[in-house]
C-alpha cells in the first residue's frame, strides 16, 4: 500500500503554529434543505446529538436553513446512516443530516467549528507510525484525513468508497473515481491539492478571504513534518476537492 512519505509545494508562512483563530461560519455560506421523515415532525436539539435536549421541532417536508455542518451521534433515517448534524436557523438547534434531503452525500454548508488551530491528536508521533486511517502519521494526508473527518463528519480512510487514496498526488484522481467533486472553486472545508513534485501535496481550506485568497492548514510542508499555516492565491491551487 502506497503511503505519502513526503509533500512538498511553495508558499508563504501566513501565521505561527501556536496561533488559534476562530472564524464565524458565513451566512452567506449557508444551504437548504428538506426534512424528511416517515410523517412525524423531526426533533431539533440544542447541539449535535440525541442526547441534548429539544429545542423545537421541524415538520416533515419543512424547508429548512443549514447554516453549518458537524459531526455528533450516528443516527440512522430516511438517507441512510450518517454522523453528520446541520445546524439550522429556525427553529434555532441542531437536527441529524439523516432526515435531510440537499441534494448531496457530501457537506453542503461549511463546518460549525472552524477553529484554527493545531488540534492534530498526533503531532508528537513517529512519522514511520501509520494512522487509523492508514496514512502515515504527521504527514500532509494523514492531517487531511483528520481534518476530513473531524470538521465535515465524513468516515475517511486511504480506502473511503472503495477507492486506494495513497499519495497526494493521487488524491484528484481518486476523489473523481469516489463520486467526490474536484473543481477550482475554494471554499471553507474543501481539500487544496497539488500533483506537483515527487508525491504532491494536500491542505485543508480554513478560510476564503474577501480578496480571494486562500487560508490552509497543513502538515509536512517542505517535509517538516509540522503544523503550519499560509495564505495563497485561489488560482496556485490546482484542484479542489469537496466531500
Amino acid at each position: 500500500m502506497a503511503w505519502t512519505r513526503l509533500a512538498r509545494n511553495g508558499g508563504t508562512v501566513a501565521l505561527a503554529a501556536s496561533v488559534v483563530l476562530t472564524v464565524t461560519p458565513s451566512a452567506a455560506l449557508a444551504a437548504t434543505g428538506t426534512v424528511r421523515t416517515s410523517g412525524p415532525a423531526l426533533t431539533v436539539r440544542s447541539g449535535p446529538g440525541t442526547g441534548y435536549t429539544s429545542a423545537g421541532s421541524v415538520a416533515n417536508g419543512a424547508s429548512v436553513t443549514i447554516t453549518c455542518q458537524t459531526r455528533g451521534t450516528t443516527v440512522s433515517g430516511t438517507y441512510g446512516t450518517s454522523s453528520v448534524w446541520d445546524k439550522i436557523s429556525s427553529p434555532a438547534g441542531y437536527v441529524s443530516d439523516a432526515y435531510v434531503y440537499t441534494g448531496s452525500d457530501g457537506t453542503v454548508a461549511p463546518p460549525c467549528i472552524q477553529t484554527i488551530t493545531n488540534d492534530y491528536p498526533y503531532k508528537t508521533d513517529s512519522w514511520s507510525q501509520a494512522d487509523p486511517w492508514l496514512f502515515y502519521k504527521r504527514e500532509c494526508v494523514s492531517w487531511a484525513a483528520w481534518r476530513i473527518r473531524q470538521r465535515l463528519g465524513v468516515d475517511f480512510t486511504n480506502s473511503y468508497r472503495g477507492v486506494h487514496w495513497g499519495n497526494a498526488n493521487n488524491w484528484d484522481n481518486a476523489a473523481r473515481s469516489a463520486g467526490v467533486r474536484v473543481d477550482g472553486t475554494p471554499k471553507v472545508g474543501a481539500i487544496a491539492q497539488w500533483n506537483a513534485g515527487t508525491y504532491g501535496h494536500v491542505a485543508y481550506v480554513a478560510r476564503v478571504n474577501s480578496d480571494g485568497t486562500v487560508l490552509l492548514e497543513e502538515y509536512n510542508k517542505g517535509g517538516t513534518h509540522n503544523y503550519q499555516t499560509r495564505t495563497v492565491t485561489k488560482g496556485s491551487v490546482e484542484n479542489y476537492l469537496h466531500f
